[in-house]
């Protein structure tokens, strides 16, 4: 290329630190890099919005999976990419959104502390309905567009505050996210470990070589079991976590606590699991007896004949080709009776959650416990464009269509 012509487009490159007050404004972490809360300099809106800074030089392959997908997905519960910058001097590459100013991981917080102070101030049942619903709607659509996000857990799940979205919830962070052409795909031997341990299906534990959508509803049953309790249903030691091995025997014992050990008749396949046998050899059955989803959420004064609970269990199947699917829970009767959702899920009331603090350039953020993953991604340059697959399977149409307009329950607004 022409070295004056470079030069040029070079100089007429929009560059971030132009365009955007950010600097001492860091609010986070993302899979791969700082976020910070930034307005425009130049005064023609008064907007705030999110910049995701990408860790290193170059993007690493979750970077490039993120921005190619959310090139391509537009929904209301689905974050929306606004714009991608790229440095060529320093090689930097900045991801602007629309900001968030709150998220399920810091809700849940305040509500954990609360009881932690000896005044309990439990979610309100109409704002769990609302965020369950705009949840399984969001993910709903990636589904029917051929999308697993495969690392659902609440910090990734954004919600809006005052302004025109008031309210709405965004599912965030796709870097884990991966297209599937069929009901089935082999996990890939580069990449065996995925989803954050506490929200983790147990067929992924017990080394499953194909995963599907159940997966991300069983982070779905999870992420809904905290809101009902403030309480990590499946939480675990994650000290030990130093191995690609999906086997964890922690985190499976954990989830027969809760659930109790899954029988042959209610998960007949659990035979064919490639870790089944280290399965028998660490677990006994009888261990787990006493054990039931139906006690634990009585502990919370969730009664096992009520549609919350209906749907819980179902979203928490053990076995994944009997898991409720998101288009079947958007359709349960649990968002039948009142209170209905609503699109925005503060409504009729104030919101009681502060606002994001400003971190130090060196300080962790708090949330990005001591994690959970195995991952090493291989940098890669940004795509110009979205790879041959999203572009052949990314433009399904919406999931209404894509479903043949099935009829899912309208909001009920404010």
């Amino acid at each position: 290329m022409d070295y004056d012509f470079k030069t040029k487009l070079a100089a007429e490159r929009e560059k971030v630190e132009d365009l955007f007050e950010y600097e001492g404004c860091k609010v986070g972490r993302g899979t791969y890099g700082h976020v910070y809360k930034a307005k425009r300099k130049d005064g023609k809106d008064e907007k705030e919005y999110a910049l995701k800074q990408i860790e290193g030089t170059g993007i690493s392959m979750s970077a490039c999976r993120e921005i190619a997908l959310l090139r391509e997905l537009k929904h209301p519960n689905v974050i929306a990419l606004q714009k991608v910058f790229l440095s060529h001097s320093d090689r930097k590459v900045w991801l602007l959104f629309d900001y968030a100013e709150h998220d399920l991981w810091h809700i849940i917080k305040f509500h954990r502390a609360s009881k932690a102070n000896k005044k309990p101030m439990q979610l309100p049942r109409g704002m769990v309905k609302s965020l369950l619903y705009q949840i399984l709607d969001g993910i709903h659509y990636l589904h029917a567009n051929w999308v697993l996000h495969r690392d659902l857990k609440p910090a990734n799940i954004l919600v809006m505050g005052e302004g025109p979205e008031r309210g709405r919830v965004k599912i965030a962070d796709m870097g884990f996210a991966r297209l599937f052409n069929s009901p089935l795909k082999p996990l890939a031997d580069l990449d065996p470990v995925v989803v954050t341990f506490w929200y983790r299906a147990p067929e992924l534990l017990l080394g499953a070589r194909h995963y599907t959508k159940a997966i991300d509803i069983w982070a779905i049953g999870c992420i809904f079991a905290e809101l009902l309790t403030s309480e990590p249903i499946f939480h675990c030691r994650q000290e030990d976590i130093k191995t690609s091995n999906p086997f964890h025997h922690d985190q499976l014992d954990r989830i027969f606590s809760v659930m109790g050990f899954p029988a042959d008749k209610d998960w007949e396949d659990i035979r064919k699991m490639p870790e089944y046998p280290t399965l028998q050899k660490d677990f006994r059955r009888t261990t787990y007896a006493n054990s039931s989803l139906i006690k634990y959420m009585e502990k919370h004064k969730v009664k096992p004949d009520s549609k919350v609970f209906l749907l819980l269990q179902k979203l928490l199947t053990m076995d994944p080709t009997k898991r409720i699917t998101s288009e079947q829970a958007l359709q349960d009767p649990y968002f039948l009776e009142d209170p209905l959702p609503t699109s925005d899920v503060f409504a009729g009331c104030q919101i009681p959650y502060p606002k994001r603090e400003f971190l130090n350039e060196d300080e962790p953020e708090e949330k990005t416990e001591k994690v959970n993953r195995v991952s090493s991604p291989r940098p890669c340059l940004p795509d110009q464009g979205p790879s041959p697959m999203i572009a052949q399977f990314g433009r399904a149409a919406s999931c209404r269509k894509s479903l043949g307009g099935s009829k899912l329950i309208p909001f009920k607004n404010g």
